[in-house]
């Protein structure tokens, strides 16, 4: 109870120092507000590198009043989507932190919370319009200060990612970037460009989808669209509707996470173009010449590296999986497997590799798995983790097959090949495999006359 109490103060204590401080808060409503149903009205709260913790509540009109806004800085804004409780989103304070930290820019932070909070989501849809207006204002006064428009950046989130568009179009594509986190699917589906985030809003638009199939936007909007784990189901989301309302909501929202671990540098997350996400995980989409010497472009924020490249392809669609958690980058494998059994074997494949301790996992079973005498089989292996140097690896057959005769995996050849950097190729041979055995070897660098 004490440590309880004096957590209590502490917080209060800090709110104290806030308010002393002159900061200004986001939007703080709840339920009866969004049953009620609010009007617009747009709040913008500057950040900067000397007051990342402070918001400053902007004027629209009179930005002189306002000696911390360097218009010379680039600008971000961050823009939330949809608010049903009314509540400000819990990674306000995280994505201002990580942004500022990696570039020196005057934050904003667009509460349009009133208009937001509605149980009626297309009221909601329609404020989006309005407070795309009232961004237009506000960007048209800063570039009379001097500022670029071709500096800004519009990171949106759900409805958020649609606003940042229709500014963006209102400003004629002139806006640098937009970076749209899982865009708003209802509603907008099967609109024309001008009602919906396109990749003529902005000078470069990338775009990451997390929940295709309920809560976000299905069909590509940008320069580049990133598919995590196909769009759909993030891993470590609820299943059933027995969860309550994370069940609605984690696919929706993983896609702020993801773009947090990409923002602080946590890991990378390779993404490679193909046409679907089951032929990126057949093994079918790991060539990555088109983007030239750079390889296959990483997702989020540094992602403007392939900008150039991008922008000549017109639309690129690509796919990469994630962990269940953070770090939620994962390292992918290219794996060739060549048996020698009389007869074809379908079955699934586990993966472990071994060093100093640690151990990473791939399992390959999103599908069951063609093995043929003498022919190639292409697999591509997505571990939980990078490992610095592979000393072991660890090998299980399995068909799923419970009543059926166990059967034996003759292995003539193994050739693992890491994706994301300069690593030698791993090798092994004459491998026999028993269904539901691990096998564990030392694997050898694999001698390119034998391939």
């Amino acid at each position: 109870m004490f440590l309880w109490q004096y957590l209590t103060l502490l917080l209060l204590l800090t709110v104290q120092i806030r308010k002393a401080q002159g900061c200004d808060e986001f939007t703080d409503l709840n339920l009866s507000h969004a049953i009620i149903g609010t009007s617009l009205k747009t709040r913008l709260l500057l950040y900067t590198r000397d007051t990342v913790s402070c918001g400053t509540l902007i004027s629209h009109t009179n930005m002189s009043t306002h000696p911390q806004f360097n218009f010379s800085r680039p600008t971000t804004f961050v823009i939330h989507g949809y608010r049903p409780t009314g509540s400000p989103p819990n990674w306000l304070q995280k994505i201002t932190e990580l942004l500022l930290a990696r570039k020196d820019v005057n934050l904003i932070v667009v509460d349009w919370n009133y208009g937001a909070a509605n149980v009626n989501y297309f009221k909601a849809v329609e404020n989006t319009q309005k407070a795309a207006d009232n961004l237009t204002a506000f960007i048209l006064k800063m570039q009379e200060h001097g500022a670029s428009l071709s500096s800004i950046h519009m990171v949106g989130v759900s409805l958020g990612a649609h606003v940042s568009g229709f500014v963006g179009a209102k400003l004629n594509g002139s806006l640098g970037r937009i970076t749209a986190l899982d865009p708003a699917g209802p509603q907008f589906t099967g609109t024309p460009p001008e009602d919906r985030l396109d990749p003529s809003d902005a000078q470069f638009v990338d775009v990451l989808h997390t929940d295709i199939d309920a809560l976000g936007f299905r069909e590509p909007l940008g320069h580049i669209d990133f598919y995590a784990n196909g769009g759909t189901d993030q891993p470590g989301c609820p299943k059933t509707i027995l969860s309550g309302g994370a069940y609605f909501k984690c696919d929706h929202q993983r896609s702020v996470l993801l773009f947090l671990d990409s923002v602080n540098q946590t890991c990378v997350s390779k993404a490679f173009p193909c046409s679907s996400y089951q032929e990126f995980l057949n093994g079918n989409c790991l060539n990555c010449d088109r983007f030239g010497a750079a390889g296959c472009p990483v997702f989020g924020y540094d992602v403007t590296d392939w900008r150039d490249v991008l922008l000549k392809l017109g639309q690129t669609k690509t796919y990469f999986t994630t962990n269940a958690v953070s770090p939620f980058c994962m390292t992918n494998y290219r794996m060739n497997v060549m048996i020698w059994n009389r007869d074809v074997r379908w079955g699934y494949i586990t993966v472990k590799l071994h060093s100093k301790g640690k151990e990473a996992v791939a399992t390959i079973n999103h599908k069951a798995v063609e093995f043929k005498k003498y022919t190639e089989t292409k697999l591509l292996a997505q571990f939980d983790k990078d490992l610095e140097s592979v000393e072991k690896v660890s090998l299980k057959f399995s068909t799923g097959n419970v009543f059926k005769p166990k059967y034996k995996l003759r292995v003539l050849r193994l050739r693992l090949t890491h994706l994301e950097g300069t690593k030698r190729p791993l090798c092994r041979y004459d491998i026999l495999l028993e269904e539901n055995k691990e096998v564990t070897f030392r694997p050898l660098l694999c001698e390119e006359s034998n391939f």
